[in-house]
């Protein structure tokens, strides 16, 4: 008994210690062009892959089956036709990106391209899908992507990044009270918000899905102008934490290399002028609501 509680003394200090780490900084593992989220191997949780089990390419005919599965199979057996999907709400990829772009010049999308397949691309996708005679299922079987792609055409590298700012998705309910520092991952952006009146907006990037930002209401509970991460031993400048090690804070690396990087799990600002006039506003004590 004695040592059970030992071992449960053991684990809590551990858990505190990991917590009180500022765990932020730029993910080094990130190759250039690549998106925040994407794993760099499957892991447990993530979310599933956008392309077939099968090792053929998007639009390639699936191999037939072996003479041998093809004599076990029963005569009677009819196997119903299975629509492939391509791309669907919880990707992200590049591919995705594609799809929202080509979207976007489709007039169906007004938000930049980010990667993510959520709420406003699927129901862009539905749009589409309904004008085009498709069953509107809000997600992108090999017909839908086919009449996407010769509806539009292959987007140029500033329409897959856009260097403008990324358009504000609506405000999250429990941010229209309040003193309120409103985050959406879907967007890609940060509204600092005093009751319901949107006051500044700036672009903001988070961390991979293995060091993931975490999601719902918090706190300010320190404000530091100039900081270093404890683990990562890389600048926070204008740092406002808000769970245990992660925070809304500048990132250079974010300024030069975008979405092509991703943090440990911190909220990234590439605009240190708006940023540094945030952090002016922002009070310890402050709410913070970050949601899909």
């Amino acid at each position: 008994m004695q040592r059970q509680r030992f071992i449960i003394r053991t684990i809590g200090v551990a858990a505190a210690v990991a917590l009180a780490a500022t765990a932020c900084g730029p993910q080094k593992s990130e190759s250039a062009g690549s998106t925040p989220s994407a794993p760099s191997s499957p892991t447990a949780g993530a979310t599933p892959e956008a392309s077939p089990t099968t090792d053929n390419k998007p639009g390639e005919a699936s191999p037939s089956p072996s003479p041998s599965a093809s004599a076990s199979a029963s005569p009677s057996a009819s196997p119903s036709p299975t629509v492939k999907q391509i791309m669907a709400n919880g990707d992200d990829t590049d591919q995705v990106r594609e799809l929202q772009a080509r979207l976007r010049q489709l007039k169906l999308m007004s938000v930049a391209p980010t990667g993510f397949y959520g709420s406003k691309t699927t129901a862009a996708v539905k749009s589409f899908q309904s004008k085009n005679g498709l069953t509107a299922t809000g997600s992108v079987d090999e017909a839908t992507w086919k009449k996407i792609q010769s509806a539009s055409k292959k987007p140029t590298a500033d329409e897959l990044r856009p260097p403008t700012v990324n358009e504000v998705d609506a405000p999250d309910p429990r941010c229209m009270e309040g003193r309120v520092m409103c985050i959406s991952k879907e967007s890609r952006t940060l509204a600092w918000m005093i009751d319901g009146k949107v006051i500044s907006t700036m672009d903001v990037r988070f961390g991979s899905e293995n060091t993931p930002t975490r999601e719902g209401v918090f706190k300010v509970d320190r404000k530091e102008k100039e900081w270093t991460s404890t683990l990562y031993h890389t600048s926070m400048p204008y740092a406002m934490f808000f769970s245990g090690g992660q925070a809304v804070h500048y990132s250079a690396d974010f300024a030069a290399r975008g979405y092509a990087g991703a943090s440990h799990g911190c909220v990234n600002v590439r605009d240190k002028g708006k940023l540094s006039t945030l952090f002016g506003q922002v009070n310890v004590g402050d709410k913070v609501v970050v949601y899909w």
